[in-house]
């Protein structure tokens, strides 16, 4: 087989099994585009991550109108988060309504200089969650919710698992990525059939 077949041999080593890594997290995935396409990507994200932010900002909205929206990619967010300031944030952004997580996912990535600080500021929190319509009583009660907390946790747990060490990682088609990204290198990613 040659060289080749080890190098493959060699990366498929870093990468999870794909029925493990497919697998449904606790709380159910946050996912956009087609179930039935035929490759999914999938981002760990922190939300106080800079990176994270830069994807978001620069690069996605050229994924979502490219890849996702023609049926190319499904893309799934699992919530990675690092430090405590994201934990409460990505706890928030999990007690939203599912068809207002993406929008508050991109509010909080877009408006971190408002809410990231080294102390977590609910008060800031708040200031970005209700923007998806959350009142103050349901995000007080949300980031005391035991179920979605222990859920977040396993998330992140079969994120490092999966080798996952920072945001953003990207898993698809047997690769990874992970740090900053651009769109071609996003591409690169899907592997050659995504350029058709």
């Amino acid at each position: 087989m040659g060289p080749t077949a080890d190098a493959a041999a060699d990366k498929a080593l870093n990468v999870p099994p794909v029925a493990e890594l497919m697998a449904d997290g606790p709380l159910g995935e946050r996912a956009l585009g087609s179930p039935n396409a035929p490759i999914t990507v999938i981002e760990y994200a922190s939300l106080t991550c800079p990176h994270c932010a830069h994807f978001q900002k620069e690069v996605f909205p050229r994924v979502k109108k490219e890849l996702i929206d023609t049926g190319k990619i499904r893309f799934i967010v699992r919530e990675f988060p690092i430090g405590h300031t994201s934990g409460a944030a990505a706890i928030i952004n999990r007690c939203a309504p599912e068809d207002k997580y993406f929008s508050l996912f991109n509010a909080f990535l877009l408006r971190q200089p408002e809410w990231v600080s080294q102390e977590v500021r609910p008060d800031a929190i708040y200031s970005v969650a209700k923007s998806s319509g959350m009142s103050r009583e349901t995000f007080d009660k949300c980031l005391t919710n035991q179920t979605i907390i222990d859920g977040l946790t396993e998330v992140k747990q079969r994120g490092r698992k999966f080798g996952v060490v920072g945001t953003p990682t990207f898993f698809a088609n047997g690769r990874k990525a992970q740090g900053f990204i651009t769109f071609e290198e996003f591409k690169a990613l899907l592997g050659p059939q995504s350029s058709t």
